[in-house]
């Protein structure tokens, strides 16, 4: 029996998913707003197929609807361009969404229509469904965001972004063994297997960076200083033009405003800066280390460290932001890569830096300490902030930041 909170569940995330494209224009709902962004049709679709292929083709044995669009929506992006001009109609894809969603709502809801499969066993494929979608939602979130920041808008600040030097207040995580990954329930391939690792003591922010810390770190040269950035990084940035963050804009008096989901509004201080790439994470903790006093060794976390001190409740405003990590994802030991194509994470090439947390956005079905995130190092779109980790507080500070960078090696 499929548990009744699951199944509404999913007609809740369905609705959420439709809502996003029914109120947008017609000629919206297929136009790419960033080149490293499917459009928001595309994803609908996507969304659409993958529930075709799991519960209909693998569970039901039919593949008649999903072998028909499976060259459109099979990646995790389009292929090509082109693909894009092969989504139907707003309205046709949208009342095709809606007739599959029902028609599965209705066979999920009456077990006795359903064969005896593992993946129906304690509503195991309705949760991940719900999962699956949420992640979706997120990505049509950042399509609609980058629609907002093409579409620009005029905005008067009434409480100027003043800078302001980060807050240096941090918690000290003790030696020892800490468990990485889900232990129960319904995860991503990426969260498993569950395992324990031995981490040194370190220091980490009890807050991400605030919108005031980021502005103090653009006004003391933060993306015009190549001493605080990787050569990746500088190429990026400068291929870009880039001297603050891309939904930053500035009024008529040179007040600094954000470009929302929903369109201009007010940068508050104290909120957590979003929609950074690694790389500017990374220059900001490079910045950071090499100027600010309290700030010797700092660094971006690696995802260990941010697990270790999630779990023993050290950080404060999480899951505000998506908190870029130092390393990129990578199976964990003793990974075994699940048999459906479909269920395995496509970022395990070394290219894509770990993000933790989750932010405003995130489901709450993906809301755990376990859940990994991850995008391509410029990707600024992912509702994305940082955290900063530092070696322990000792007097002998030299000798233990040459042993915390040997440390930080290793991974």
């Amino acid at each position: 029996m499929i548990a009744p909170q699951s199944l509404g569940a999913l007609s809740n995330i369905h609705q959420l998913l439709a809502q996003l494209v029914e109120d947008l224009p017609a000629e919206d709902a297929d136009a790419q707003f960033h080149p490293d962004l499917p459009s928001i049709g595309w994803l609908l679709g996507r969304s659409v197929y993958l529930e075709l292929y799991w519960l209909r083709e693998k569970v039901l044995g039919d593949d008649d609807l999903s072998k028909r669009v499976r060259h459109i929506f099979s990646g995790s992006l389009p292929q090509a361009a082109q693909l894009q001009q092969q989504l139907p109609p707003r309205e046709h894809l949208l009342n095709w969404a809606l007739e599959v969603q029902d028609h599965h709502l209705t066979l999920l809801a009456n077990p006795g229509q359903l064969p005896d499969h593992p993946w129906l066993k304690n509503g195991w494929l309705v949760d991940y469904l719900v999962q699956t979608h949420g992640r979706i939602y997120e990505q049509v979130l950042s399509v609609r965001h980058a629609r907002a920041v093409r579409q620009g808008g005029d905005f008067e600040v009434r409480e100027p972004l003043k800078p302001r030097q980060p807050d240096q207040d941090s918690t000290e995580v003790s030696q020892g063994h800490y468990r990485i990954g889900a232990r129960e329930g319904v995860s991503f391939d990426n969260e498993q297997p569950m395992q324990m690792v031995e981490m040194r003591n370190f220091r980490i922010s009890n807050k991400p960076a605030d919108n005031a810390a980021w502005l103090a770190f653009m006004e003391d040269g933060g993306y015009t200083n190549d001493a605080h950035w990787s050569e990746q990084g500088q190429s990026w940035r400068k291929e870009h033009g880039l001297t603050h963050p891309w939904h930053w804009q500035k009024d008529a008096n040179g007040h600094w405003y954000a470009l929302g989901i929903n369109g201009p509004m007010e940068l508050l201080p104290d909120l957590p800066v979003s929609g950074i790439s690694w790389y500017e994470a990374q220059a900001y903790a490079n910045w950071a280390a090499q100027n600010l006093p309290g700030f010797s060794g700092a660094v971006l976390p690696h995802e260990y460290h941010w697990e270790a001190a999630a779990r023993i409740g050290a950080l404060q405003d999480g899951g505000r932001v998506w908190e870029w990590c130092g390393n990129p994802l990578h199976p964990y030991k003793g990974y075994e890569a699940p048999v459906d194509p479909e269920m395995r994470s496509r970022e395990f090439d070394d290219q894509h830096p770990v993000l933790r947390g989750g932010c405003i956005h995130t489901q709450p079905a993906l809301r755990r300490i376990s859940i990994r995130n991850a995008g391509l190092p410029g990707a600024g779109y992912l509702f994305s902030g940082v955290r900063l980790v530092f070696p322990p507080a000792l007097e002998e500070e030299a000798l233990y930041i040459e042993q915390w960078q040997k440390f930080l090696g290793n991974y």
